[in-house]
């Protein structure tokens, strides 16, 4: 088997090449062609998680699963929040091919699912992009953000000024073409947003419907477990949501789960999975002034055929460390 870093990975696997892998794999989901059963999650002390996440995808012909443990603290020492190791498996035999490392692949995949949502449901001319939340996410939410749409202008809002700043100097470094401004103020930052997306560890709503402004496009990132939720109902209620995989939504999207619960809305306000609109059996905006949002909650055939191309990838490239087991 072939062993990569996270040096390998991000080598590997740049925003560009992420955004169209997860593509393929949302598309391939919402065609039936993978067997995705529901990420399980395990208390690791204090606010700490570990996720459980396996699938098997038909095309490419292959098999994986990732272990990453959830530590919302490890900004303060200098980490990444997401820790983990991906395992691939070949199809054939069952024999395991690839180990990796499962923080950046989680990252980038991440983000490259929001641009693919954005690409297919933001308007085209989308220039103003809001960020909440101005950690790691935030920076590859940005590189995704600037793959797919002519944005000119940053708002970033964060717990604190100090995050804030920072997360502003570092975009205006990386992309100085930029206009970027920075503060504490999430309805400052998210009105009048071309898009935004919320990348925040927040247990309950940061964002607020009355601030969004039409026509703006919605990528729901940072809550993944269904005790947390960033948005607040009205934010719901006013958006086209889509999803990436219905059956996950439905049990692990905080808000969605308390609202239908409640009454408030049906699973029918979910109108669509992103790969069914990407494979043309759902439409996506229906008109300009429409508020559309992305309910990002992570599904394992993006995982996996993030981690099939690095596998393949590698064995072109002669990246990595071979190992036997």
């Amino acid at each position: 088997m072939i062993v990569l870093s996270r040096e390998d990975v991000e080598v590997l696997l740049p925003p560009e090449t992420a955004i169209e892998v997860v593509a393929m794999a949302m598309a391939a989901t919402s065609r039936g062609e993978a067997e995705l059963p529901l990420r399980s999650t395990m208390a690791a002390g204090g606010p700490n998680m570990m996720g459980i996440m396996p699938g098997m995808m038909r095309n490419p012909p292959c098999h994986g699963i990732k272990l990453v443990s959830l530590f919302p603290g490890n900004a303060a020492a200098g980490y990444s929040s997401h820790q983990g190791a991906m395992v691939l498996f070949e199809s054939e035999h069952g024999t395991a091919i690839a180990i990796m490392d499962g923080g950046p692949l989680t990252a980038l995949r991440t983000a490259a699912a929001s641009a693919v949502a954005t690409r297919a449901l933001s308007r085209e001319n989308s220039a103003v992009l809001a960020m909440v939340g101005a950690g790691e996410q935030a920076r590859h939410h940005l590189d995704a953000m600037i793959a797919i749409r002519p944005i000119t202008e940053l708002r970033v809002a964060s717990r604190t000024e100090k995050s804030a700043a920072n997360f502003a100097e570092y975009a205006r470094s990386k992309y100085p073409h930029l206009t970027v401004s920075s503060g504490t103020d999430v309805r400052a930052t998210a009105t009048g947003a071309d898009i935004v997306c919320t990348v925040t560890s927040a247990p309950t709503p940061i964002l607020q419907g009355a601030w969004i402004s039409r026509g703006t496009h919605l990528n729901v990132v940072g809550a993944s477990i269904p005790s947390k939720r960033e948005i607040d109902d009205e934010t719901v209620l006013r958006a086209q949501v889509f999803a990436d995989y219905r059956h996950s939504t439905f049990v692990q999207a905080g808000e969605i789960v308390d609202m239908i619960n409640a009454g408030t809305i049906g699973k029918d306000h979910i109108v669509a999975e992103i790969g069914e609109v990407l494979n043309g059996g759902a439409s996506g905006r229906t008109d300009d002034q429409a508020i559309t949002l992305y309910r990002s909650l992570g599904i394992a055939t993006q995982d996996i055929a993030c981690a099939y191309h690095c596998w393949d990838a590698a064995q072109r490239t002669g990246r990595g460390v071979d190992a036997s087991l």
